[in-house]
């Protein structure tokens, strides 16, 4: 799944009048490179989720075939469901194995063909801290994540979910931060460290820079 709902209002008027999953790097959209990097990992069926501006991203995407994928679609009501309840929304899509879960604007290196299922009710992937949240998200300690201590690190906005962390949760809006630390809790989320390419493309200023990453890239 991918996560492509959001405003995007940290990007202020680059967005005013098309979604962020469509601001360009290098030619391509933000979600382009995320959807060629997971089937360059083998990962072709893919849900996307659909609020702010929608239509865009569904009309420049189609059905997937371009790029070798098969693409539908899950389209929450204006203001968008959240992540979590974003992801909730979409599980008759995603069907009763475990799944991907990635941010439509995150960049990155990782090979998707790596990832697999959680032993638990979620595998996070996590990165070292950016200057932007140099406190991290979650502490990691010998495989697991941990809500209290261990080495504190971001996460990447990459997962894998089992369909079950989210039974029983009524539908409608609600955040994922707060779902993933009760499991975190019940020791039932385990997380590994990247360390490769990742760069949460979250403001013009980090779009500016996955535009230099791309391009030196290609040049080398």
């Amino acid at each position: 799944m991918i996560l492509a709902a959001g405003r995007g209002e940290r990007m202020g008027e680059l967005t005013d009048e098309r979604p962020k999953p469509l601001l360009e790097v290098s030619g391509k959209a933000l979600i382009e490179h995320t959807i060629l990097r997971l089937c360059k990992g083998g990962v072709h069926e893919l849900v996307i989720n659909l609020a702010y501006r929608g239509q865009q991203i569904r009309d420049h995407l189609g059905d997937g075939t371009r790029y070798g994928a098969k693409i539908v679609y899950s389209q929450e009501p204006a203001g968008a469901l959240d992540t979590g309840g974003g992801i909730a929304a979409a599980l008759d899509l995603l069907g009763p194995a475990p799944f991907i879960v990635v941010n439509s604007d995150v960049m990155t290196d990782l090979d998707f063909a790596s990832l697999e299922p959680p032993a638990g009710l979620a595998h996070l992937i996590m990165v070292p801290n950016p200057a932007h949240n140099p406190g991290g998200d979650f502490f990691l300690r010998d495989g697991r994540l941990d809500n209290t201590s261990g080495v504190a690190a971001t996460y990447s906005g990459i997962g894998v979910y089992a369909p079950r962390l989210f039974a029983g949760r009524p539908p409608g809006r609600f955040a994922l931060a707060p779902l993933l630390r009760d499991a975190i809790a019940a020791g039932e989320v385990s997380g590994s460290l990247f360390e490769g390419l990742w760069l949460d493309v979250g403001t013009p200023a980090r779009l500016a820079l996955a535009q230099t990453i791309v391009a030196s890239q290609h040049s080398s």
